[in-house]
């Protein structure tokens, strides 16, 4: 699973790290070492939909991952719509020149980032109407 954080002011999402997702245990030491360590005070995790904006089969996957999450992690968690971030993370790296494998092992991290990137971008932009 990809990892991003985003700097103090909420304002810049910058990919961290890779976590494999198994064995679970590994992954959520690890989780829970970076919660500490880096202060983490929201848990944002992609949710994903189909195009049409409903729901498909792996958005009740990352909901049971996160029934599991919150049992074992005081950290407020919440989700955002990640459709489409591989494919931008993808042609992101593509366009940077990173190769096929190197590519393969970023990508995760990179459209981490552009999931929090979105969702920090969202928090300053003022209320419709405003």
């Amino acid at each position: 699973m990809g990892i991003a954080l985003s700097d103090e002011t909420r304002t810049i999402a910058q990919p961290l790290e890779y976590i494999p997702a198994e064995p679970f245990s590994a992954f959520l030491a690890r989780l829970k070492e970076l919660i500490q360590t880096k202060e983490v005070s929201l848990i944002l995790v992609g949710m994903p939909r189909n195009l049409n904006g409903s729901y498909g089969p792996m958005a009740l996957k990352v909901q049971e991952f996160i029934a599991v999450l919150k049992e074992t992690i005081a950290v407020p968690i919440q989700t955002w719509d990640e459709r489409l971030t591989s494919t931008q993370a993808n042609r992101f790296l593509l366009q940077a020149g990173v190769r096929r494998q190197e590519r393969k092992e970023k990508v995760d991290r990179a459209a981490a980032a552009i999931l929090l990137q979105s969702f920090l971008d969202n928090l300053a932009e003022p209320p419709p109407g405003a």
